[in-house]
């Protein structure tokens, strides 16, 4: 493994252990509000929190693997394995989000509205703390995903935003039962299910694409374009392929170059084709450089 690789490793793992540890501490909290203040929604919010202790186990054991040297049978690497991770992810936490809402839909199919109680102050006071926590933790993670290009990390911050997104939604059905409409309590469940729904398909797309090789983003393509143009001797760029694998890339460049030029000078520019867009995008794992001569 090379330090670049242990570096954005051991970033993961921090970020990570943050993660666990705030999630534990704030599903415990969250809980016991729920439980005291008689409120669904933030025992349905407590239970989101809770998730994401496992989805973050999900992304660590995601993240060492695809982390591993390549080998006799994956010859290509192991990065494919962080969009497994991701794909686990989505499928836990959309599995959250129905549970949650079958919840409070029961509640409400029910139609015994007046036994429910009203919430106490103590779980307003949660899903406040709750959203700060979270958003905090949403940004925190988002940062360290960007740097180090993880999927499964990013997915792991979204998930944050999604329980941020939940509480708040908590928080509105908690003040509303406690103005006299205590059915509200159980519609914030159906709202925080719908928020945990959509992360979810967002999060199985991601990792969706870069498991069937879909190409970068069209920015990541224009300046591969630019850095590939400016190289000394390019007289054209024919073709860019590129494709995703994991949380890296790869990328098939043609170039032409002078047709009268020697084998060994038109290498040479090849060879600064590829040392440039490696140096330039740290999530280009190879380039591939294929020279025409130019008419």
């Amino acid at each position: 493994m090379t330090s670049n690789h242990s570096s954005e490793k051991h970033l993961a793992m921090k970020i990570s252990t943050v993660s666990i540890a705030a999630n534990i501490i704030l599903s415990l909290f969250k809980a016991f509000a729920g439980i005291i203040a008689h409120s669904s929604a933030m025992i349905s919010d407590a239970v989101h929190s809770a998730s994401d202790v496992f989805s973050t186990i999900i992304v660590i054991i995601g993240i060492n693997v695809s982390g591993k040297k390549s080998d006799d049978k994956h010859p290509y690497g192991h990065e494919r394995f962080e969009c497994v991770a991701s794909i686990i992810l989505a499928d836990v936490l959309l599995l959250t989000g129905l549970g949650i809402g079958y919840n409070g839909l029961k509640t409400i199919i029910s139609g015994r509205y007046h036994s429910l109680s009203a919430p106490g102050m103590l779980a307003i006071i949660a899903a406040i703390v709750s959203i700060i926590v979270k958003e905090l933790m949403f940004w925190y993670t988002r940062a360290g995903a960007k740097k180090i290009h993880s999927g499964a990390l990013m997915a792991d911050a979204w998930h944050h935003r999604s329980d941020s997104l939940s509480s708040v939604g908590a928080l509105i059905g908690i003040g509303a039962a406690r103005l006299g409409y205590p059915i509200m309590d159980s519609i914030a469940s159906l709202v925080i299910c719908v928020f945990i729904a959509v992360a979810a398909i967002d999060i199985f797309k991601d990792a969706f694409d870069k498991m069937v090789d879909a190409s970068c983003d069209e920015e990541t393509i224009k300046a591969i374009h630019m850095t590939v143009h400016q190289q000394t001797g390019v007289k054209r760029v024919d073709s860019i392929l590129t494709r995703q694998f994991g949380n890296k890339a790869y990328v098939d460049v043609e170039i032409a170059v002078d047709g009268n030029m020697s084998l060994t000078k038109s290498h040479d520019i090849a060879e600064a084709v590829h040392n440039a867009i490696e140096q330039e995008f740290p999530e280009v794992k190879h380039c591939m450089v294929h020279v025409n001569p130019y008419q």
